[in-house]
């Protein structure tokens, strides 16, 4: 079993290197705010009674497609410094800070449902990123 175990964990490891071209503090930094953002939407959902099995499982659904989009822009990434573009890797970086603003976003709206205070400030700021991001 235990070989098992060391292949399993070799073969994930090259999927992951594949994908993302290696794990980073970005990426752990992005998996630990999905965490926290799923959890704190149970949290928010189970506080107003609004627990319901399809909503959850959409939002694991969506979780895992964050990090499908990230691997598709670190393929875009790869793209590019095939094609003569050196930029690094410019395209995933990006595309993880942002969607590491939108989980911090959405755990203080969650924060907010379950009667947390959220300071004026943060609650402004959170309004005029949504704004912006509906008039893009």
């Amino acid at each position: 079993m235990d070989t098992f175990y060391k292949g399993f964990i070799a073969v994930l490891g090259g999927f992951v290197g594949f994908l993302f071209g290696g794990w980073s503090i970005l990426l752990t930094i992005l998996s630990f705010l999905v965490i926290i953002d799923y959890g704190s939407g149970l949290a928010a959902a189970g506080v107003n009674g609004e627990m319901k099995s399809r909503v959850g499982f959409i939002g694991i659904t969506r979780k895992v497609f964050i990090f499908v989009i990230v691997a598709v822009a670190h393929m875009i990434d790869l793209l590019l410094i095939e094609s003569g573009i050196e930029m690094g890797f410019l395209v995933m970086t990006v595309t993880i800070v942002f969607y590491c603003i939108n989980e911090l976003i959405s755990i203080t709206e969650n924060a907010g449902k379950m009667g947390v205070y959220v300071p004026e400030p943060i609650t402004k700021a959170i309004e005029v990123l949504k704004q912006k991001n509906k008039s893009e």
